[in-house]
């Protein structure tokens, strides 16, 4: 759609990419949500074709563009058929890099980095733990100092990527006592001994993604895997949760908007008492309805986007933003269900889908209560 906020640039890479989603992942989508995971061949399939790095620096392996092809990208993955794998791709993306790429040295994004927008490892964030869930700065996770290296010890829940992750973003105690002073981000491998996938966790929704509990018994990992200072880990969890909230909220209305159009086909086409169901003023209402959140929200998106990109203060319209369009997604994907009727409650039609994996956009990244929590402190309160 035309913008003010996107360029000639933009609208190409919209289009490669959307075609790209269309030919080589919704065809999948179906089969991938029935196995519960995804291929790892499709990741590197994004890499190689350099879709995994887009706003990432070219000197390792980026596309060096702005925040608004970050936004482009989050768009049309969320458009893919199951929002489970767009949420594992931009966990990939926009979730558990962005402190790698802010906090590395050159050093650790060579080694690091690099593969993981190449596609050849997959990264996760390793941050909610079982008893510390929206009370980050109270994670329990111990990493102690040990010579040249850690001695991690702790375990992790609901942790997306968590069983095909090579790296893991580990949000880890350092520091003595509680709270936020104590605690630093470490690039974790996988393949260090002592590391242990729990259950893969069944969930209500999301189903192509995969999602985990991980546990950490006396793991060595050196010290060079520290991103940043001891003790700064909180502002990185920080600075990673605003760019998760914000392509939260674009997959968010992104996937409405997806309902939306299939509302609208089947509002045109299923016929009830002679005539068109979207013929009837309360389905049409619905619709017009829906589609006005939609546009509200991706425009309560891009502002705050704007925002970023221009290095202003955002963190308001950040959770504004995640809140309204994590909110209306819901909503949109409830009147979807409600305007299908009975076929709306079943699993062959997409509309189902959506709804339950909505379901979780204003539950992960920070509740509902936690972003009008924010945003009530912003204002002053």
């Amino acid at each position: 759609m035309d913008s003010t906020y996107f360029n000639e640039e933009h609208h190409i890479f919209r289009k490669s990419f959307r075609d790209f989603v269309k030919k080589e992942i919704r065809p999948y989508a179906e089969e991938w949500e029935e196995s519960e995971t995804y291929p790892r061949e499709i990741f590197k399939r994004m890499g190689d074709l350099g879709f995994l790095g887009v706003s990432y620096p070219e000197e390792y392996g980026g596309g060096g563009g702005d925040y608004f092809t970050t936004i482009v990208f989050a768009e049309e993955i969320s458009r893919c058929g199951a929002l489970g794998f767009a949420m594992s791709v931009l966990v990939q993306t926009d979730v558990a890099s962005p402190a790698l790429n802010e906090f590395g040295t050159h050093e650790q994004k060579l080694k690091f980095l690099k593969p993981v927008l190449a596609g050849e490892k997959i990264i996760a964030l390793g941050v909610t733990e079982p008893n510390h869930g929206s009370d980050v700065a109270s994670l329990e996770t111990t990493a102690a100092r040990e010579g040249d290296h850690y001695v991690i010890k702790g375990n992790k829940i609901f942790i997306t990527n968590g069983t095909q992750a090579d790296l893991i973003s580990l949000g880890v105690r350092t520091g003595p006592g509680e709270g936020e002073k104590g605690l630093s981000l470490i690039i974790f491998e996988t393949r260090t001994p002592g590391f242990s996938v729990g259950r893969k966790l069944k969930k209500m929704g999301m189903h192509s993604s995969d999602t985990a509990e991980l546990f950490f018994d006396d793991c060595i990992v050196p010290v060079e895997n520290l991103l940043g200072k001891e003790g700064q880990g909180f502002y990185g969890i920080m600075s990673g949760f605003e760019n998760e909230r914000l392509v939260g909220a674009a997959l968010s209305y992104s996937g409405a908007e997806v309902a939306l159009e299939l509302s609208l086909q089947y509002g045109k086409q299923r016929i009830q008492f002679g005539k068109p169901i979207g013929q009837f003023q309360v389905i049409s209402h619905m619709l017009a309805e829906m589609a006005t959140d939609i546009e509200a929200a991706r425009q309560l998106t891009y502002h705050a986007a704007w925002l970023k990109s221009k290095g202003k203060p955002c963190r308001k319209e950040v959770q504004m933003a995640k809140l309204f369009a994590t909110e209306i997604a819901t909503q949109v994907a409830n009147k979807a269900v409600q305007i299908f009727g009975g076929y709306g409650y079943m699993q062959e039609y997409e509309v189902e889908r959506i709804y339950r994996d909505v379901r979780l956009a204003n539950i992960g990244a920070g509740t509902s209560q936690i972003m009008k929590n924010i945003i009530a402190k912003l204002l002053g309160l």
